[in-house]
């Protein structure tokens, strides 16, 4: 297939890395088949605009995973046994995803499937169109899930988006023009640089310390800047899973007062973690939208958030741009949820996603011991310090082909060097046995020992 030419994403790994796993890729969705010959070199360093290195380090880099075989003087093809593999993990698995662990007990998951079976009757109502922002049951459902888990919204300023990422987008849709800016932590959500620059956005990392971001230095990026809105994740940070105190959410919410502007307050872990501290938006009630997602704890594949909107902005103006982007949020999502919430079975899930959390974490600092990593009990993920001298890419090259899910610090990063760094997802439909066998290879990998096979 001498003509193929792969999708790329700016993912924030390496290039190469990047250009080897759209070979995985498109291996797994059939666009490469066995056999298949790749592009030369050369040819596809052209069609890509990229240096001939590059093509030559991901080339080696998918044969070494085993998605290709290279012979001198014929080229590179896929190999057969890569493209069967592919074809029983499908296409969506994707560990570096940071998901939570997935339940396997029996009682929990008869008791999930028994919320499909509660609302079938309601199947042809379901799947017509609906509110945008939900219904009035559905908003006094999230109200009440909302108020149990120490939040207290008001009911009439929630509406439902279909997931925080489209909840984030038609925010700063309304609140944003293409070439201003936007501000965030240094190390943030990948998904809001995606965001951004799909906007035209510029984004702006404030710096932090051990508490969160710096006040003083967010009132001076805002007074040299003028920013539009500040983004942050200030409970189970993703990546570095800190969870801002209470004195430091109420100094940045000062600070916003101050100067008038608007925060995106992404409480995205607000349901896993325990005991949280009140969100900065709640001190702020006229600037702070408040984006409490689901994914985390339902299951991504529900799509649904609840926004708190701020009482500046219009909620038929955020309704309106809802429309226009997502129409409305799953009718059948919205009905399961509310199953799940009134029959049990989401604060199980909550319970079993805690319990769950804590295990891995304390795995993984006892097997990564040796090592500096950031880590709290609720988080599904660590953030690893990768030792001196060693590099993010030499880690990624020598854990290719396993389960965990590793991202590197570039993903998140918002300055021009990232850290030598590693988000390490512990959640997902890994096992814990597997888990366990991945992270020993991993402190194998850091420590530089012989591989464990």
């Amino acid at each position: 297939m001498s003509h193929w030419t792969p999708t790329l994403t700016d993912t924030g790994i390496p290039l190469y890395m990047e250009i080897a796993e759209a070979i995985k890729s498109d291996i797994s969705r059939g666009t490469l088949r066995p056999g298949d010959r790749l592009p030369p070199q050369r040819s596809l360093a052209q069609a890509l605009g990229v240096d001939f290195s590059t093509i030559s380090r991901a080339y080696s880099e998918a044969t070494r995973r085993g998605y290709t075989e290279s012979f001198v003087g014929r080229g590179t093809f896929v190999t057969t046994a890569q493209v069967a593999a592919s074809a029983v993990r499908g296409v969506e698995d994707d560990p570096r995803m940071n998901m939570p662990p997935e339940p396997t007990e029996p009682a929990l998951l008869e008791q999930m499937q028994a919320g499909l079976t509660q609302i079938a009757p309601q199947i042809t109502s379901l799947l017509r169109y609906q509110s945008t922002t939900g219904l009035a049951e559905d908003r006094d459902t999230a109200a009440a899930w909302m108020s149990q888990n120490d939040l207290t919204p008001d009911p009439a300023r929630l509406a439902i988006a279909p997931g925080s990422h489209a909840a984030i987008y038609a925010i700063l849709s309304q609140l944003a023009d293409p070439g201003l800016t936007l501000l965030c932590e240094e190390l943030t959500y990948p998904g809001i640089r995606a965001i951004a620059a799909n906007l035209g956005l510029r984004v702006i990392g404030v710096p932090s310390d051990t508490d969160g971001l710096l006040p003083t230095e967010l009132g001076e990026l805002i007074r040299t800047h003028q920013p539009v809105a500040l983004y942050l994740n200030p409970t189970l940070q993703n990546p570095n899973t800190q969870t801002m105190p209470r004195a430091r959410r109420k100094e940045i919410a000062a600070v916003l007062q101050m100067y008038d502007l608007p925060l995106i307050e992404d409480d995205a872990y607000v349901f896993t973690a325990r005991n949280a501290p009140r969100p900065i938006s709640s001190h702020i009630p006229g600037l702070g939208w408040h984006v409490a997602g689901l994914s985390k704890l339902l299951g991504a594949g529900l799509r649904l958030a609840y926004v708190t909107v701020p009482l500046r902005a219009q909620m038929s103006g955020f309704s309106q741009t809802l429309r226009t982007q997502h129409v409305m949020a799953s009718p059948l999502s919205l009905a399961l949820t509310a199953r799940w919430i009134s029959d049990g079975t989401a604060t199980a899930l909550q319970r079993f996603i805690r319990s769950e959390s804590e295990h891995r974490q304390s795995r993984a600092g006892e097997i990564l011991s040796d090592h500096v990593i950031q880590s709290d009990p609720n988080a599904f993920n660590l953030w690893l310090h990768l030792p001196s001298g060693t590099s993010r890419a030499e880690i990624l090259s020598r854990m290719a082909g396993r389960h965990i899910g590793l991202m590197p610090s570039d993903a998140f990063c918002t300055t021009s060097t990232p850290p030598e760094a590693l988000r390490v997802c512990l959640g997902g439909p890994i096992t814990r046995e597997q888990l366990e066998l991945d992270l020993i290879a991993l402190d194998d990998a850091l420590t530089r020992k012989d591989w464990l096979g």
